[in-house]
């Protein structure tokens, strides 16, 4: 992931989103807002997939990070919700609505040699029995949000689920 300037309006949509997701760590909006951001980036973004009972996650398995939500680096002129749209299509043939308030904001390295990375996850419920289509040598598949997987986040299943279980529960007003 080499960095490259970010553009005014994807880095303050990309603050907005972070600012909007319940589950926003690691300073994610500290690092959004330094200087040097803007200058070289980078920014990731990816899209927790859950079934309409939101029991199941829909997973790709990327070759050396194991099982992972459809997600990439944002292009150039991309917002991270575009980039997250883009990517969940590319990896899984899945269009989908994504819901108005991300998930998650998050600032990590996806390999040890890779500069930091703030990434905002996004959210978007479909029916299982969406028609999938894996991009080459990335299997997709539905996994059970209560059964462990391999993946290169480990923390990433229980957000996944307690993401799942806010979208369960009615909100006051709704």
């Amino acid at each position: 992931m080499t960095g490259q300037p970010i553009e005014a309006r994807v880095l303050a949509a990309a603050v907005i989103d972070a600012r909007l997701a319940p589950d926003a760590r690691d300073g994610v909006l500290e690092w959004l807002v330094r200087p040097e951001v803007a200058l070289r980036g980078p920014l990731a973004a990816e899209v927790w997939v859950f079934d309409r009972e939101r029991t199941h996650v829909l997973l790709v398995h990327h070759r050396w990070r194991g099982w992972v939500p459809p997600g990439g680096k944002v292009d150039p002129g991309e917002t991270p919700r575009e980039a997250a749209r883009r990517e969940l299509f590319e990896e899984t043939g899945v269009q989908a609505d994504l819901h108005a308030v991300p998930a998650a904001a998050t600032v990590r390295s996806y390999r040890p040699d890779w500069p930091a990375t703030a990434g905002i996850s996004y959210v978007a419920v479909v029916d299982r029995r969406t028609r999938l289509a894996a991009e080459g040598g990335q299997p997709t598949v539905w996994h059970r949000l209560d059964e462990p997987w391999q993946g290169w986040f480990s923390e990433d299943r229980p957000r996944m689920r307690q993401c799942a279980l806010r979208l369960r529960t009615p909100q006051p007003g709704a």
